[in-house]
């Protein structure tokens, strides 16, 4: 069935007033949409952030008057605590049956974005656009077109950081997986990349997140005789013990850090023993990605942190879809997430929403470029850009884009 059909049959059925729990049409004058991250567990001290991006986007909207017509979007949040899949089930059901949101921007976590797009957004017909969720598994995902990712892949990201460690001669390494769908995803795709570019893994061991100890794993570790050390993990938990276990125990003083590592609570709880830490984040040197830090910042809210331009761009996404299709309907949000995504069409930075919906009101085109250069492969998902980090003098660093 092609966009144009789904339209005119989501019309249709407004029109005889039928109410279907699947497909719900929010009023004229108010859509609710889903924010889900993990506001509590092992990223908690990165999604308040997150959050607050991606409702500038729903504001920046709704301020400009000139969403059908007026339409306002209502940001309602839910918690996928990133770990458990149950817990995000659940909270994914109360916005889509009771809150009756049009889409989500979310999830977060790669392993409860599987379980709440698999369990209740594809069944249910509502669009999902994660902003950090980035297990390569979600490429494949039976997800009947309701998918999509602002943040990319980590098959992309293994081999951006293992060609890191390679031209900065590092030629040996242990690695640490957290144990689920993202640390292992991640420690594969590394894994093949680095032994392909002469690199040589000399050990790899999970961890499981919520532990008060990491001695045995760290233990392990060191047996192999590596001197660094990559934590795949996440910076609240699992990873920041095993990395605070190793310089406790001078297991490890050499540390390599992928993006569910990066944030100021980390260097926080660990000190001036991060610095020299190396690590790869999604985001450019743009000036689209400039733009939307000062954007940010003239809001009040923080702008450089990890994840944000993918938040705001996942959101900003979802409200040019609904312009597009002019309806608030599940199924014509989602015929259009590629069309404002993609060129053709005028090119649309952050800050810039309101000259986007009026294009479309128009009838014109857009391309969507957003703060992190969007543009979506035929499955829903950026190839994206890294930066390379560095801590130096107690700060993520940018030494360089790949």
């Amino acid at each position: 069935m092609n966009a144009s059909m789904k339209v005119a049959i989501a019309a249709s059925i407004g029109a005889l007033g039928l109410a279907f729990a699947s497909m719900p049409v929010a009023s004229a004058d108010d859509a609710k949409v889903g924010v889900i991250l993990g506001f509590t567990g092992p990223i908690e001290s990165l999604t308040p952030d997150m959050a607050e991006s991606a409702e500038l986007a729903l504001k920046e909207v709704s301020d400009s008057g000139l969403l059908l017509g007026g339409t306002t979007l209502t940001p309602v949040r839910g918690d996928s605590t990133c770990i458990d899949s149950a817990a995000a089930t659940a909270a994914a059901e109360r916005l889509i049956t009771s809150d009756n949101v049009v889409a989500i921007m979310g999830a977060d976590c790669s392993g409860v974005t599987t379980a709440i797009a698999s369990n209740v957004a594809v069944p249910n017909g509502v669009v999902m656009v994660s902003p950090s969720a980035t297990s390569p598994a979600l490429t494949t995902i039976e997800d009947d077109g309701y998918f999509f990712r602002t943040a990319p892949s980590d098959a992309r990201q293994g081999e951006v950081l293992a060609a890191i460690l390679v031209d900065r001669g590092i030629m040996s390494v242990a690695v640490t997986y957290t144990n689920n769908d993202y640390g292992k995803g991640l420690s594969d795709s590394f894994e093949g990349a680095y032994m392909e570019m002469g690199g040589d893994v000399v050990a790899v061991a999970p961890h499981e997140d919520g532990k008060a100890d990491y001695s045995a794993e760290v233990a392990a570790l060191a047996a192999s005789g590596a001197e660094h050390l990559a934590v795949f993990g996440y910076v609240d938990q699992g990873g920041k013990g095993i990395i605070q276990t190793s310089i406790d125990t001078g297991a490890f003083e050499s540390f390599i850090l992928a993006d569910g590592m990066i944030g100021d609570s980390l260097i926080e709880a660990i000190g001036p023993d991060l610095n020299g830490t190396i690590g790869t984040l999604p985001g450019s040197d743009s000036q689209e990605a400039a733009d939307f830090v000062t954007l940010a910042q003239d809001a009040g809210l923080t702008g450089d942190c990890p994840f944000c331009g993918e938040s705001y761009d996942g959101a900003a996404l979802i409200a040019l879809a609904m312009q597009a299709a002019g309806s608030t309907d599940r199924a014509a949000i989602q015929s259009k997430i590629m069309d404002v995504a993609n060129a053709p069409g005028e090119a649309i930075g952050p800050g810039e929403l309101a000259r986007g919906l009026e294009i479309l009101a128009g009838g014109g085109e857009i391309d969507y470029v957003g703060a992190t250069g969007v543009e979506l492969t035929d499955v829903g998902e950026t190839y994206g850009s890294y930066k390379e980090l560095e801590v130096t003098d107690g700060e993520f660093v940018t030494v360089q884009i790949h």
